[in-house]
């Protein structure tokens, strides 16, 4: 009996699963985060082969059919000397060949069988992605938080930051949002009794607090807009409308004129309960649009379709694989 192996492997977390012929989950693997641009290489690698090697428990590696790999950070391998760090930890599973692509890919092989579609992350940073024939083939965006990331967490993060800015340099009062960035980079005292004439130290105050961390860090702001925009805030209405115009932009661009195939969504910022997801999906009102489930599944359903052909069943979710939020 053979068996097949997907890999979800993202920044923060890494899952495997082993699937039979006919679907069934044989064994699930658990480990840290593996991208090799946020960790060391030797240690990503090593870390997607615990994963692998829970997953099969005291099944033969040998027996794999196929195994899929969808990694964050995937160009990575490029280098070759970072290629060999990777090729000897497949070859310590004892599973070959191995194949690893992007992680936008098995995203979107989680939500549909089409091989032809287009997908939208939105996370800590926002991509795009043309797919054909189940690979991405263009992007748009993805540039980082330096060049691009439009609508992301962290560009949400920076844009209630930068809005706050405002209003304290321009002597307006502070509103809902405002008020929860200061509190949240300045600590409750900044606003519990505010003082007009305070304006200038707390501006002051927020520069520092914003530039005395890595820029990502702003990403952590994001949740704070969509809490407000949910409370009526005008101010974070703009900013997630703005949000969700750039991502929809940004995702049409990698479609041709009147195709009809359907859309993945990925990414907290694009959950269908939070504000910046519901105005994408109201945009996009008359394109089949999907919402990626769980990677793991997508990357052990490429896998099968390698292995057994397009008949392959989809692997069922269990609670043993289902996707658990840092």
């Amino acid at each position: 009996m053979t068996h097949v192996v997907g890999v979800d492997a993202g920044g923060t977390s890494t899952r495997a699963i082993a699937v039979d012929a006919s679907g069934v989950v044989l064994g699930t693997g658990r480990a840290g985060g593996a991208n090799p641009n946020s960790h060391p290489p030797a240690e990503a690698a090593a870390r997607i082969a615990s994963a692998i090697t829970g997953a099969l428990g005291a099944l033969d590696p040998a027996a794999t059919a196929a195994c899929v790999v969808g990694m964050a950070g995937v160009s990575k391998l490029s280098d070759p000397s970072i290629a060999e760090i990777f090729a000897t930890a497949w070859k310590d599973t004892g599973i070959s060949p191995v194949r690893t692509v992007p992680d936008v890919e098995v995203a979107y092989a989680s939500a549909t069988s089409a091989p032809d579609g287009s997908v939208l992350v939105a996370g800590t940073g926002s991509i795009a992605g043309r797919i054909r024939g189940r690979r991405m083939v263009s992007t748009v965006g993805g540039y980082g938080w330096l060049l691009g990331d439009e609508g992301s967490a962290y560009w949400l993060g920076r844009e209630a930051v930068r809005s706050t800015l405002d209003v304290l340099g321009r002597g307006g009062e502070p509103g809902p949002l405002a008020r929860a960035v200061l509190t949240e980079a300045l600590g409750p005292s900044a606003v519990d009794a505010f003082d007009p004439e305070a304006r200038t130290a707390l501006w002051r105050a927020l520069i520092t607090s914003a530039n005395s961390e890595a820029p990502i860090r702003l990403a952590r702001f994001a949740p704070l807009v969509s809490e407000a925009d949910r409370g009526g805030d005008p101010v974070a209405d703009g900013i997630t409308t703005r949000a969700a115009a750039l991502l929809v932009t940004n995702v049409m661009t990698t479609r041709e004129s009147g195709e009809t195939t359907p859309i993945v969504l990925v990414g907290s910022v694009l959950s269908p309960e939070g504000p910046v997801g519901a105005k994408v999906r109201a945009e996009l009102t008359g394109i089949e649009v999907l919402t990626s489930t769980d990677g793991v599944l997508g990357a052990a359903w490429l896998a099968a379709v390698e292995a057994y052909g397009e008949g392959a069943p989809r692997p069922a979710r269990t609670a043993e694989n289902t996707k658990k939020e840092p």
